[in-house]
């Protein structure tokens, strides 16, 4: 008699009404959330604009979900595509059977989209996101336990996840190495913050080091697994996918670490604030433009004096005064010097050098 055992739930879908709320679904849509809130966290610590993750997962998590599927119809067609089986499930999402690596492979076509429309490098998003993706997977591994799939070997160790009979799978007790894969994440997400806090990762080498770090996990458990899977040379697809995705990841670490050590300075263009711009002619400089994090700030034009008020009379042989633009208040008499000041502040002599704005008298 097994005295302790985790359970399945007798079913994966509640009825709120007419509307199916499907355990599996759930699981995937909360793991997005937390990756997109988290990223934004990370991204904002380096530099980035409250957002931008978001913004940008509108394009890596459609595009994510349609690769995760393809890769599981394309490695798993018999499910679907042989006789006695209806090609239409293929498009049933909801009961499962996404493949993470067309997941990350296509989600990072979407997401080098959505960074290439705002001018932000990938490897630097990739980064920011790293430690989310993996808590999304953690969380989105529940989903097999709501479906009762992905179990290991028979075991009867006290963790042993109990399965019903039912389609392709016999009821007993098995390991349940959908928890193990999520506690493999979630140690995986706290070694890759931890290592980005400790040398400064950039470049991608965040995004990598999560990746290596899963596929080195993904390799062990998915050999317990007793699902229906393709072989090559005694081992699972999915094992030598780990294998070869991990030495990927790694060869990168070490390339990127030598060619661009340390980390991004700036990962996303500052767009002009709304105090810049082009100037109004006349106002601040002259029509000039301004681009930024911040306003660039006028230097003050030069100050244009008031015209001085007209003389009632002038004793003979004094020079006019001059006004503002340059042009002699009132004619001279034959002899005289006189001089005006223009607007720009230059003088403008027609005689002897004298003090600026009046000319001194001559005698006849």
């Amino acid at each position: 008699m097994d005295l302790a055992y985790i359970p399945s739930p007798s079913t994966g879908v509640l009825h709120l009404g007419p509307v199916p709320l499907r355990g599996y679904a759930f699981c995937i849509i909360i793991g997005v959330f937390v990756a997109v809130w988290y990223g934004n966290r990370r991204w904002i610590a380096r530099g980035g604009t409250a957002g931008t993750v978001a913004d940008i997962a509108v394009w890596a998590v459609p595009f994510g979900l349609v690769g995760g599927r393809l890769y599981h119809v394309v490695t798993d067609y018999q499910l679907y595509f042989s006789e006695g089986r209806n090609w239409v499930d293929a498009f049933k999402i909801w009961e499962g059977g996404l493949g993470i690596w067309g997941a990350i492979a296509l989600g990072a076509v979407g997401a080098w989209i959505g960074c290439r429309r705002r001018g932000i490098p990938l490897p630097a998003y990739a980064d920011a996101i790293a430690p989310g993706i993996v808590l999304a997977q953690a969380i989105g591994r529940w989903g097999n336990w709501f479906n009762q799939e992905l179990y290991g070997r028979p075991t009867d160790l006290p963790w042993a996840l109990e399965i019903s009979e039912g389609v392709n799978r016999e009821a007993g007790l098995y390991h349940p190495t959908f928890l193990y894969e999520s506690l493999w994440c979630v140690g995986v997400a706290l070694l890759v913050v931890w290592a980005d806090r400790r040398f400064t990762l950039g470049h991608g080498r965040a995004f990598a080091l999560y990746v290596a770090a899963y596929c080195a996990g993904r390799g062990w458990i998915e050999y317990m697994r007793v699902d229906d899977a393709h072989h090559i040379l005694g081992l699972r697809l999915n094992v030598w996918t780990a294998i070869l995705v991990f030495l990927l990841a790694v060869t990168y670490i070490v390339l990127s670490a030598r060619k661009r050590p340390g980390r991004e300075t700036v990962v996303e263009p500052v767009k002009a604030t709304a105090g810049t711009g082009t100037g109004a002619p006349g106002a601040g400089t002259a029509g000039g433009t301004a681009t930024g994090s911040t306003s660039a700030v006028d230097k003050p034009a030069p100050a244009v004096d008031e015209p001085a008020p007209a003389a009632a009379s002038e004793k003979p042989g004094t020079a006019a005064a001059s006004d503002t633009s340059g042009t002699a208040a009132a004619p001279e008499k034959p002899g005289t010097d006189a001089r005006g000041s223009a607007a720009d502040g230059s003088a403008q002599p027609t005689g002897k050098t004298g003090a600026a704005g009046a000319g001194a008298p001559k005698k006849p």
